[in-house]
Order: C-alpha cells, then structure tokens, then sequence
C-alpha cells in the first residue's frame, strides 16, 4: 500500500503532542485500513501504558444492581418501554453479598451501575455506598447510575464513591437526538460530568463505535470532547443491536474500528485508564485480549447474582457466564497472559490522582 503522506504526518503529530485539531482527528479517522498506521499507533499507545501501568491490568467487580430505567435511549435493552424485560433491584444485603464474594477472590474496586431508577433515590444509595465504604474501607467504589443532581453526587462521594462512569455517547448535538428521547439533553449530560469532575470524582466517559448515524466527523467530535474533559477513564465499545429496540435491524459497530479509537485515545490520554469492555468480548471471542494490545488496561467481570445476569442485557448476545464470571479468575488470568499482561488486584486508581 502506497504511504499516506498527510495520514502520516498527522498520526506523527498525535504521538508528539496528544492532541489534534476536529479535522485531523477525522483524516486520522480514515487510517484505519492501513496496516502500517494502525501499527504505528498500537506500537505508541502500548508503549504509554507500559510507561504509566507497566504490564498491569486491573480487575473491577461489577455488579449490576437494578435494571429499571426512567429512560427511553433508542439503543438501550433496558429502555423504559421495553415491556419483554423481567426487572429486577437487588437489596442492600444483596449487593454487599456481591462485594464479599468479590473481595473474597481478590477485587479491590466495585462497580455499581443500574439505570436511572428512582427507586435508589440519595437515601438510599447513601446508605449502600456507606456500608460498602464501612465494611471495605481499602476497596474503591464506582458508581454509574447516570444523571443525578450535584447535591446528589455531593452526597454520594461524602458517602465514599471514589469514581463515576457517565458515557457521554456522542458529543455532537444533533447525532445526541438520532439516540436519545426528545427529554434528554446533551449539554445536560456533560454538566453532569462537569459537575463529577469539580466534585473530585475520578470520572469516565466514552462512546459507543458505530452507533447508527455515526461518521467521522462524529467520532472526531467525540475526541475533542474527550481531550477537553481529560476524564481519568473511557469507556467504548461497538455498538451491538437488541431486538427489543427501535435500532433492532441496524448493523452492529465495528471490533476494528473500536480498537483503532482505543490506540488513539490512549495516546491522547496517556495515563487514562481504559477498559477492553464486555461488548468487545461479545463481538469477538479475543476481543478483550485485542483491546490489551491496542492499549487497554482494565476489565470488568460480573459479580452480580448469576440469577440476574440474563435479565441486565442492554445489547443481545451479551456474553454472561464462562469468564465473564468474576468467580473464573484463571480463565481471565490465562486471557491476560496470552496478551503479555497480568492481572492485579489493587485499587488501581489514575495515575497521578491525589486522594
């Protein structure tokens, strides 16, 4: 293939200085059907996170707490109008029975994430991070519960949550609207995490790759808005279909191109933590051991109750039993090695990041 001297030239430019305009992210974008680009950029983005992270992959246990969902997102398997849904909420005893087991076999942070159910209104989740912070006090918890009031997420990290995932989905205004109900708002999205982030959280953000509508420009808009916000985390994975939704005979995201953005972002982000998310896995048997290489260094098993598992499923297919398991640690150990990696069971907090 013969060189792209412009592509070239602007991959160069990323690796120097982390940060590119809307449009050369975009003409970036474009390079990932060249074999020596995408090299360039794994070679790089493996590279920053053995700088900051060595060989190290952090293990979270997640626990998917409640499937009830206020909102109505086009792409969601949880959506508020999905009536085939059998929905579930786990109890305060339930959810810290998930965190003895996890802490049993060596996790040291705990991810919490539930739609927008207000059945978990600030009491009520107050008092869950509290006992969770009380009864671990050397484990960090994570929360992704979605939008909320600052007062809320004040109230929260006092409690003792250390971190929150909110993906911002798209940061262009009118692809926001192909996604999400018409009550929904992307400036409200990202005061949220304005918010988080003033509060002191470590905060995660991200995409799905290959939403329907998405382009390009899309996904560049999506990189400034992350070089911007600088999160500590982010979080992507391709988009996958679920029959109960509005975007059922859309064609899925793409594993590639998912890999492609992880080497980018990480290079953009050098010391962000970076998950080779479950839907990677669900698209591609070596997904996850593909996200390693491409520059991730975070995998999130499921501690939630087997019972429940089935019935947590925002895309089909979602993979839920084998090593998925946060009880089938050498099944996930032996995925690490093969990528070079090993998995540790420490908090596994930003680089850099003052308590």
């Amino acid at each position: 293939m013969e060189r792209n001297d412009a592509l070239w030239r602007t991959a160069q430019k990323l690796i120097k200085n982390h940060t590119l305009t809307g449009d050369e992210y975009e003409l970036l974008l474009g390079g990932q059907d060249d074999p020596e680009i995408t090299a360039l950029l794994r070679e790089e983005a493996l590279r920053l996170r053995r700088k900051y992270y060595g060989d190290k992959i952090y293990i979270r246990g997640l626990i998917e707490f409640t499937n009830y969902c206020r909102n109505n997102c086009l792409y969601c398997g949880i959506r508020r109008d999905n009536r085939q849904v059998t929905r579930y909420r786990l109890a305060e005893e339930e959810i810290l029975a998930c965190c003895e087991n996890g802490y049993e076999l060596g996790y040291r942070t705990f991810v919490l994430q539930g739609g927008e159910d207000s059945y978990y209104n600030d009491d009520r989740m107050e008092g869950i991070v509290a006992a969770i912070h009380e009864k671990y006090p050397d484990c960090a918890i994570t929360l992704s519960l979605g939008e909320r009031s600052r007062e809320s997420y004040e109230r929260l990290f006092l409690a003792g949550a250390a971190r929150y995932l909110l993906r911002h989905e798209t940061a262009d205004e009118d692809h926001y609207r192909m996604l999400h109900p018409e009550e929904m708002s992307l400036s409200r999205r990202k005061k949220c995490l304005e918010d988080l982030k003033d509060i002191g959280y470590q905060i995660g953000a991200g995409m799905m790759v290959g939403s329907p509508g998405q382009t390009d420009r899309h996904l560049a808009a999506d990189l400034c808005y992350l070089q911007e916000l600088s999160p500590h985390m982010v979080g992507i994975g391709p988009f996958i279909t679920h029959h109960e939704t509005p975007f059922a005979h859309e064609p899925s995201g793409s594993v590639d191109q998912t890999l492609y953005l992880l080497s980018i972002i990480r290079i953009m982000l050098p010391r962000v933590l970076l998950p080779a998310t479950t839907a990677l896995g669900t698209m591609d048997p070596m997904g996850r051991e593909k996200g390693f290489l491409a520059g991730a260094n975070v995998v999130m098993p499921n501690l939630s109750p087997v019972k429940n598992r089935k019935d947590y499923e925002l895309y089909d297919n979602k993979i839920r039993t084998g090593d998925e398991s946060a009880q089938c640690r050498d099944c996930l150990e032996l995925r690490v090695r093969r990528a070079g990696c090993h998995l540790v069971t420490d908090r596994g907090d930003y680089c850099g990041f003052e308590m």
